[in-house]
């Protein structure tokens, strides 16, 4: 598997809780070199409060082999063309090295918070991505674009808003997804599918994969290269005491996705639907400190990946070995431990 992270390393999401950590744009540059010692193949930039385009771009000049990319970008806030420039930009600063990941946010978030008109996900995906490749071959071919569909309609570019042909013009496009009708769109479309963390092992298996196989079958394409990218949850810890403050955190985050409606069906896939109706209840109470006792060790254990340092490599890879490529790992730093960190990317790499 090859092996990703994000910023701050050992950061730990317990969903609508402060986390612990958090990132700061100021010190981008710094952490990516420190990522990229430390053999990480990959670093990816979530969109919650920074600009993911702009820890992209931070990262991508202080670097030299490592992958940057988005995990994820949001793209229905986002024209096509804005999305393409952006990301085509930082293509040409990396000399290749981007990854543009894309996700649709849910409804609510698209109408209240960025006061879009709503579409049929899947189908609006599929658009947006094909309007992507449209875009960047009209700039690579020195032609106008024709982007034409149901949603969006680019057809008109000219030399001053043109940023002509790069030398790396070919830039892997991933999915975020959950169901399954988004799973096959990623087939066919794009270079890659990213999991949602609710998504557990069986259900990429079960449910995901024979519809990411129907998308390639779509668009002619083998599965060899295609990429499956999951950010586990991870509770891990140095000793005892820590791995139970985490664990805990990674309790909320299992509550808070089981509250969440996008993400019912994987709880119901787990024999969890009445927990999940639980945990929606208490959300819509605003009781979210009663939430995470839901969350027993069983399905604790079913969603995340838990163990100390020194076991948590082999719990990854007995999760999630032959079922995604690529894996999202990472413990905080010090300088007590930078070579067990590095030992660890390297177990991963070689699974």
């Amino acid at each position: 598997m090859k092996v990703e992270t994000l910023l701050p390393l050992g950061k730990v999401d317990p969903g609508l809780r402060k986390p612990r950590l958090d990132y700061d744009l100021k010190c981008i540059s710094e952490e990516a070199s420190l990522v990229e010692s430390l053999g990480y193949d990959a670093l990816m930039f979530e969109e919650t409060k920074q600009d993911p385009f702009i820890a992209c771009t931070l990262a991508a000049a202080a670097t030299n082999n490592l992958k940057i990319g988005t995990a994820i970008a949001l793209a229905f806030p986002r024209s096509p063309a804005v999305t393409a420039l952006t990301s085509w930009n930082i293509q040409h600063l990396s000399s290749g090295r981007f990854v543009l990941g894309l996700g649709t946010q849910v409804k609510g978030h698209i109408e209240r918070r960025y006061g879009q008109k709503w579409n049929k996900p899947g189908p609006w995906m599929r658009e947006y991505v094909l309007a992507l490749r449209e875009i960047w071959a009209s700039w690579q071919e020195g032609r106008q674009p024709s982007a034409v569909g149901d949603i969006y309609k680019i057809t008109m570019t000219n030399p001053l808003f043109n940023p002509g042909p790069i030398e790396h013009p070919f830039i892997p496009i991933h999915l975020a997804a959950v169901n399954p009708y988004m799973s096959m769109v990623a087939g066919e479309v794009a270079e890659g599918v990213r999991p949602h963390p609710v998504c557990t092992p069986r259900y990429i298996k079960e449910v995901m994969w024979p519809e990411i196989r129907r998308g390639l079958d779509k668009s002619c394409r083998g599965n060899s290269h295609f990429c499956v990218a999951i950010k586990p949850l991870i509770a891990t810890g140095a000793d005892k005491l820590e791995l139970d403050k985490n664990k805990e955190d990674v309790r909320a985050r299992i509550a808070f996705y089981g509250a969440t409606w996008a993400y019912r069906k994987t709880f119901e896939f787990n024999g969890l639907g009445k927990i999940a109706e639980k945990l929606r209840f208490l959300s819509k109470k605003n009781d979210w400190e009663k939430m995470p006792s839901l969350i027993d060790d069983d399905i604790l254990n079913e969603y995340a990946c838990v163990g100390l340092h020194e076991d948590i490599v082999s719990v990854l890879k007995d999760k999630y070995h032959g079922i995604v490529t690529n894996v999202e790992f990472s413990i905080p730093i010090s300088e007590k431990n930078p070579e067990g960190i590095r030992r660890m990317v390297r177990a991963l790499n070689s699974s």
